[in-house]
């Protein structure tokens, strides 16, 4: 016996998860790979001499989390390891099942494990249940009742649990590339698209649509398929079109994971394209998660971020162009305030660039959070009442607009006691050049004042 996940998530026995392909199930479930080297892709895997191959030759399992984008074969190597050990398959959705699910899978397998058989386990989408869910699998782990296989979209190192990480190897998987897909595409177009014909351009748009992801190339010629046969292009002998696809298949076509890793792998690609002064490639990391629905206020708070981390006081123009692509947005709304997000973004890329307020904020963080706490000294201490005046706040308080260059040269402003600190390096680009010449002059009056006390 086999065991699949059901509708539920729940764990239902099946005769033979790799007995004869059933005609009518989803072409992405007939084409599943049933040995490894039929798997494409994840050479740095499966390949010779690899670690799932390496795996798979040992003759023992061990737990493993297979983190990578969707589509890349997570479910199909969970389902070949079990085939290959000749163990039992539980499947588990994280998105549908419970504790009683996770229960009822744990009794099966102790069962199981009665018998003399092992169990293997999958939890896909394992990064959506919750800490308590995640520690549940821990005893039968540990105990070897199970060998447990977490498929997640999401870095396990923030999403799954540390005791559960700390019990199995974790794989990055891919998103395959086009050379990748290319094959994947001849191989399904000579086994189950019924002699249909494809011209260049309409291959490399169904490649490109897919974007890496094998199940979704493989979702979509199936709908090429039925739009096909509907056509009747199996009787005349046509070739599918790039302009047959684009009426037949939906508009949008695109893949973007707006909470996942993709979301923020792009992000970190526009900020530091920003803070690199590359405006070509600032542009088109916008675009991309435009294009790909990211909502364009959060793009408008990550680039006045930018205008105060990474140009900062070398040009606090900055900010208020940043600000004002927000506003406009606001007022204009896609796609028309999308060019003045557009323009902020190459803005924020050509301007000098200063992380020194950055650094200065994050040094005195630092500072106050491990030091003591330290008094205010008198002479800055506000003093509105006649009690307070007696006990000497604000004496000797010296008032620097009434003094030479309106700077009162010597006075101190930190706490007595306090080592002095110079957090706040402006560097020599943009307006904070002249902060540093401005800064250096007023220390060297500092100098002279001390000298003459």
């Amino acid at each position: 016996m086999r065991w699949r996940e059901d509708g539920r998530g729940s764990a239902t026995a099946m005769s033979d998860l790799f007995g004869e392909r059933n005609p009518h199930a989803p072409l992405a479930e007939q084409m599943r790979p049933r040995t490894l080297d039929e798997v494409i892709g994840q050479r740095h895997l499966v390949g010779e001499g690899k670690p799932l191959r390496l795996a798979f030759a040992s003759g023992t399992p061990h737990s493993m989390i297979l983190w990578g984008p969707p589509g890349v074969g997570k479910t199909t190597l969970a389902r070949l390891m079990a085939d290959g050990f000749d163990a039992e398959f539980i499947a588990l959705s994280a998105v549908f099942s419970g504790v009683k699910d996770i229960r009822e899978a744990m009794q099966q397998a102790e069962m199981m494990a009665q018998q003399g058989r092992r169990t293997i386990l999958f939890v896909d989408e394992v990064h959506r249940f919750n800490k308590a869910q995640q520690d549940a699998f821990l005893p039968y782990v540990e105990r070897g009742t199970v060998t447990f296989i977490g498929a997640t979209t999401e870095n396990p190192s923030f999403e799954v649990n540390s005791a559960l990480l700390s019990r199995a190897a974790v794989y990055v998987l891919k998103s395959l590339d086009e050379a990748e897909l290319g094959e994947l595409f001849d191989r399904v177009r000579t086994a189950a698209l019924d002699g249909l014909e494809f011209d260049a351009e309409a291959r490399e748009r169904l490649i490109g649509h897919a974007d890496g992801d094998a199940r979704r190339l493989l979702n979509v010629l199936e709908q090429v398929r039925t739009a096909a046969a509907t056509a009747g292009f199996a009787n005349e002998c046509r070739v599918v079109s790039a302009d047959f696809l684009q009426q037949t298949l939906a508009a949008d076509l695109r893949r973007f994971d707006k909470g996942g890793d993709a979301f923020y792998d792009q992000i970190s690609a526009l900020h530091k394209s920003v803070r690199g002064s590359n405006p070509d490639a600032a542009l088109y990391w916008l675009v991309r998660m435009l294009d790909g629905g990211a909502d364009p206020l959060y793009m408008g708070r990550r680039i006045v971020r930018m205008a105060i981390e990474d140009v900062g006081l070398a040009d606090p123009r900055a900010w208020e162009i940043a600000l004002n692509a927000c506003a406009t947005y606001e007022r204009l709304g896609s796609p028309e305030g999308e060019l003045a997000l557009a323009n902020a973004v190459l803005y924020m890329a050509v301007a000098p660039k200063s992380n020194a307020a950055y650094v200065a904020y994050n040094s005195a963080r630092a500072f106050v959070a491990k030091d003591k706490s330290r008094g205010v000294p008198e002479h800055l201490r506000n003093a509105p009442t006649r009690l307070m005046k007696e006990l000497g706040y604000g004496a000797d308080y010296r008032y620097a607009h009434d003094e030479a260059e309106g700077y009162a040269a010597g006075e101190n402003y930190l706490p007595e006691g306090m080592p002095a600190v110079h957090w706040y390096q402006p560097v020599a680009r943009g307006l904070e050049q002249k902060i540093a010449e401005k800064l250096a002059h007023l220390r060297e009056l500092d100098a002279q004042a001390k000298k003459k006390r």
